[in-house]
């Protein structure tokens, strides 16, 4: 076989996995576990945690509370500032939040492979999944509400 010169691409990959407790009488969802697995070339370790639990972070909050509502007429949003704007505190995230990287053998040209988005767009896709294990209710529109849930 013939072996492959010039440039490729080279991507990030992840795995996450979450575990939700669900109340049956009230339908709130709250976070237990959160684990992420990230294959990256990274060169700081600190940062990249960082920006592993930010993006973990970034995908509870689109997955559990964020909502901006639009006027079905005019296309505009309805909430024009935050004050009916959810996002996550210490209270939802207070759950044992686990990061690790993976070192790659094959990084870009400058050596690395980002994290970037990689670390918060799986977030709610596996949130929803523990939700319908745990519940047995497919949500399929974000976020996830009592409403949808009941």
């Amino acid at each position: 076989m013939e072996e492959v010169t010039g440039p490729k691409a080279i991507c990030s990959f992840s795995t996450v996995f979450a575990e939700v407790r669900v109340n049956p009488d009230l339908g709130l969802v709250r976070l237990n576990r959160f684990v992420g697995a990230y294959d990256a070339w990274i060169i700081n370790r600190k940062t990249a945690r960082s920006q592993a639990i930010g993006g973990i972070i970034w995908g509870v909050g689109q997955a559990l509370l964020e909502q901006s509502e639009t006027d079905p007429a005019s296309g505009q949003f309805r909430n024009r500032n935050y004050t009916g704007y959810l996002v996550p505190t210490m209270r939802i995230l207070r759950s044992s939040m686990s990061y690790s990287s993976a070192v790659s053998k094959e990084a870009s040209p400058l050596g690395v492979k980002g994290l970037g988005e990689l670390t918060a767009v799986s977030v709610a896709p596996a949130i929803t999944n523990a939700v319908f294990h745990a519940t047995g209710k497919r949500i399929r529109d974000l976020p996830v509400t009592v409403e949808k849930l009941l």
